[in-house]
C-alpha cells in the first residue's frame, strides 16, 4: 500500500496561505499572498525537486488542482521543464463537492466518500503527494487520512491566513522520520510520520 504525503509550505506562525503567488488564494483579504518568493533558495528547489521526481500521484483541492491546470502544462520548455513533465505524466486526483472543469490529461475526480476514495488511491500508487490545498488536507488530518507530514518552514511570522491546522487538528502522535535539513536562507524541513495511538500525559515532577 502506498503513502500519502502533505507537503506545506509554513510560516513559524504555521501560517500555510499562498506561498506562491499574490493571486493564489486571496481569500479573507490575506495580504502576504507570495510571501514565500522572496525566501525560496536553490537548497530548497533542489529538496523540492528531488521528492516531485519520486511521485507517482496528485492529490489536490480545488483551488491547487486549477492552478496546477493553468501553468504545469504549459512549463514543458521552461525552467522547471523536469516538474512540469512528472506533473503532466502523472494521474491527478481532485477533491471537490462540484463539477470542476477537468481538461489536464491524467485527472479525475474522487467520489463522495473520501476515507474510501484515499484507500483506492493508495492501493494504486506508491508516493502520493498532497500540494497546498489547504481545505483538502483539514479533512485529511482531521479523519487521520495521511501517513507523512512534510513541513517547510520560514523564518517570518504574518499573524493572519490560512494556517496548517486551521480547524483540522485532532490528537495524534508523530514523528520525525530524519534529522531536519535547513537551507541557506533559513527554511527548516521537517518529514513527521504518523503513528499510532494518542498522545499521552504525564507529571513533569516525576521525571
Amino acid at each position: 500500500m502506498g503513502t500519502i504525503s502533505i507537503d506545506l509550505f509554513t510560516t513559524l506562525d504555521l501560517v500555510a496561505q499562498a506561498p506562491g503567488n499574490p493571486e493564489e488564494d486571496p481569500e479573507n483579504g490575506f495580504a502576504f499572498g507570495g510571501w514565500q518568493a522572496p525566501l525560496f533558495d536553490e537548497a530548497v528547489g533542489a529538496q523540492v525537486e528531488g521528492a516531485i521526481q519520486k511521485t507517482d500521484a496528485l492529490l489536490l483541492g480545488r483551488r491547487t488542482y486549477d492552478i496546477f491546470a493553468a501553468y504545469w502544462p504549459h512549463q514543458q520548455d521552461g525552467h522547471n521543464s523536469s516538474i512540469a513533465t512528472t506533473f503532466n505524466r502523472i494521474p491527478k486526483y481532485v477533491a471537490s463537492r462540484g463539477a470542476p472543469k477537468l481538461d489536464w490529461a491524467g485527472s479525475a475526480q474522487l467520489g463522495p466518500d473520501l476515507a474510501s476514495a484515499v484507500r483506492e488511491i493508495k492501493d494504486r500508487h506508491d508516493d502520493i503527494h498532497v500540494i497546498g490545498s489547504l481545505d483538502l488536507v483539514q479533512s485529511l488530518l482531521r479523519e487521520r487520512l495521511f501517513d507523512r507530514l512534510v513541513l517547510w518552514v520560514y523564518p517570518i511570522v504574518l499573524g493572519s491566513g490560512k494556517k496548517v491546522f486551521d480547524g483540522g487538528a485532532v490528537p495524534a502522535n508523530l514523528e520525525l522520520l530524519e534529522p531536519a535539513f535547513t537551507s541557506p536562507g533559513g527554511a527548516v524541513l521537517l518529514r513527521y510520520g504518523i503513528k499510532d495511538g494518542l498522545p499521552g500525559t504525564g507529571d513533569m515532577a516525576d521525571l
